[in-house]
């Protein structure tokens, strides 16, 4: 038996990892590529002299080719056109990331459309609504049991809020709807102990790529998110920042073709250094 103090020490420094750093790191940090450093390579080279070319004809093999069409299409939109969202669209968004297919046991484990060590899901979902058709514009929180959405409160600037509590990032708050996920530690220490936090962490990357590829399919742009400022997030939908906080946040709106060009100024550091 690990002795409980130690036990309790691990959890918290594993907490601690998932919750984003202080403004004042933040501030105070600059990265190698910052300094000009050298980049490292953008893969690893071969190890040995035999490889094997794999084919691409991936229209011969029996499968839905719908399927390719989204994975080639999905990419990160931070321009998005304030057109808005139905209702449909974003029950779908939700539905596809955090939804419910089945119970296992009486109340054991949810069944969800992304998987999750150990069936724990230990992720919440919250939302800033800003144009939604039916919606009132605020906080909200999904409830994937009964498949709903409940209204938390108002948010008197919107766009700033947003922007704010994901460290000055403006563009997102031109998004129709923001999604914001937030980790219930507990829920997946009752099973992993100080074992649950790398296992959750990998499991928010499968919550964020199915909401990606369900706004591919659906026209819609999102662009994942891991800047935001912890208390900022938190104070947004009333978390107490130590049983739940926010870990993760993708906006999503409404996007079109002929404004792929606006995205290149978010790379244009790579044209201007010479990357």
């Amino acid at each position: 038996m690990l002795d409980e103090k130690l036990q309790a020490e691990l959890i918290q420094k594993g907490r601690d990892f998932m919750k984003n750093y202080e403004e004042d790191e933040w501030e105070a940090f600059e990265s190698d590529q910052y300094l000009r450093k050298p980049q490292p390579p953008l893969t690893k080279a071969p190890m040995t002299s035999e490889s094997t070319r794999l084919p691409r004809d991936f229209d011969s093999l029996p499968m839905n080719r719908q399927l390719v069409d989204v994975m080639m299409k999905r990419k990160s939109s931070r321009v998005y056109t304030n057109e808005g969202m139905s209702l449909l669209q974003l029950s779908f968004l939700l539905w596809a990331s955090q939804g419910i297919k089945d119970i296992r046991g009486k109340a054991y484990a949810t069944m969800r459309t992304v998987p999750s060590g150990g069936a724990r899901h230990g992720f919440e979902t919250y939302l800033v609504i800003r144009n939604v058709a039916g919606l009132t514009p605020g906080a909200y929180h999904y409830l994937p049991l009964t498949h709903a959405l409940e209204y938390l409160h108002a948010i008197e600037d919107i766009p700033g809020s947003v922007s704010a509590s994901l460290c000055g990032q403006a563009w997102a708050g031109n998004a129709d709807a923001v999604f914001y996920w937030s980790f219930v530690p507990y829920r997946c220490e009752w099973r992993y102990g100080m074992f649950a936090h790398r296992v959750a962490l990998i499991d928010a990357g499968h919550v964020a790529q199915n909401l990606y590829l369900a706004c591919t399919a659906l026209g819609l742009g999102t662009c994942a998110v891991a800047a935001f400022d912890n208390p900022s997030c938190d104070r947004l939908f009333c978390l107490d920042g130590t049983e739940e906080f926010v870990v993760y946040a993708c906006p999503v709106g409404t996007v079109r073709e002929e404004d792929f060009s606006k995205e290149q100024a978010f790379y244009q550091f790579v044209e201007d250094e010479g990357l």
